[in-house]
């Protein structure tokens, strides 16, 4: 009935007389894993920890991103062991690393200031918003080009697919804010973005708030020109705003709605025009008003680092 031979039923009768029905459980075949391997688990360790710390060019190798043939290089290097590239990649998927997109760091961006931001400056803001009563928002700028292409599809092997789109150029702009709260506070403008517009910004933001605000920005010219300077002075109890250091946009959780922006607005049908462009912008901001738990998810982000309180009126 089974087409099992004599001597298989002799075999498995004989497991079962000696250990009864966990003897006739199926196993693993070949060797245990981590068996006879080249590497030893010191050696190992030392490579994975290499990896993670340093680029290929730290290390007398040529490259800024670590590949199969690059790690089995710095081993051949450190050890004078030859692997075959799937042989790398076993290690490196034993080792829980895996092939990933690297984030970008400006080279002009000290380390020591974001330090700085995260240890001091930032815990300083939010007790002086707690002192006063007041809410902390995040504020950034992006703009959205008509030939922005993102995402992927599924197509025929070999013939790329063909996104339509207009061949006329154009753009618009925004301007946008969010807290802990889920709130989200914009404004989508066809000009550039200048001193004047960052006024017209904060005078709408502040007529939504009852208590004060204190907004963080990075160094933006227009964040720190004269104009603005004495909008704030004859605005004192209302807002007040604090810098990011410089080429650090990373522990800024408003980033992460502008990288949403973009990546959600090319899903739609494309826009054919500036005015199209710009209500399609608008619907964005508008329907993540409506949806606070995923602008509180931007501040959940590793990169952003802030971790939420209880309080709403701060972190």
């Amino acid at each position: 009935m089974f087409g099992v031979s004599l001597k298989a039923v002799d075999n498995r009768w004989t497991r079962w007389q000696a250990g009864g029905r966990e003897a006739l459980l199926a196993r693993t075949k070949g060797r245990p894993v981590g068996v006879n391997q080249v590497l030893g688990e010191a050696e190992q360790a030392a490579v994975r920890q290499a990896v993670l710390d340093h680029r290929p060019c730290d290390v007398g190798l040529v490259g800024q991103l670590w590949t199969r043939r690059l790690v089995g290089d710095l081993i051949a290097k450190l050890y004078r062991l030859r692997l075959t590239e799937p042989g790398v990649g076993k290690y490196l998927k034993r080792w829980g690393l895996s092939f990933q997109r690297p984030d970008k760091r400006a080279v002009e961006q000290d380390p020591e200031a974001v330090a700085r931001w995260h240890e001091q400056t930032w815990p300083a803001i939010r007790a002086k918003a707690k002192a006063e009563g007041g809410e902390i928002l995040f504020a950034d700028q992006v703009g959205i080009r008509s030939g922005q292409v993102t995402g992927r599809t599924w197509g025929e092997k070999g013939r790329t697919p063909i996104v339509r789109r207009s061949g006329n150029r154009f753009s618009v702009n925004a301007m946008s804010a969010i807290s802990t709260k889920g709130r989200m506070h914009f404004m989508v403008f066809a000009g550039t973005f200048d001193s004047a517009v960052m006024c017209h910004f904060l005078a709408r933001l502040v007529g939504h708030f009852d208590h004060k605000i204190h907004l963080v920005v990075d160094g933006h010219s227009a964040h720190r020109s004269k104009k603005v300077k004495v909008w704030l002075a004859d605005h004192v109890e209302e807002i007040e705003l604090h810098f990011l250091p410089p080429y650090s946009p990373e522990p800024n959780p408003d980033e992460l709605a502008n990288a949403d922006l973009k990546h959600s607005l090319p899903k739609s049908h494309r826009a054919r025009n500036q005015a199209e462009l710009a209500a399609k912008t608008r619907r964005f901001f508008r329907r993540r008003q409506r949806q606070p738990h995923i602008v509180r998810g931007y501040f959940h982000s590793p990169h952003v680092r802030y971790t939420l309180n209880q309080n709403p009126l701060s972190f």
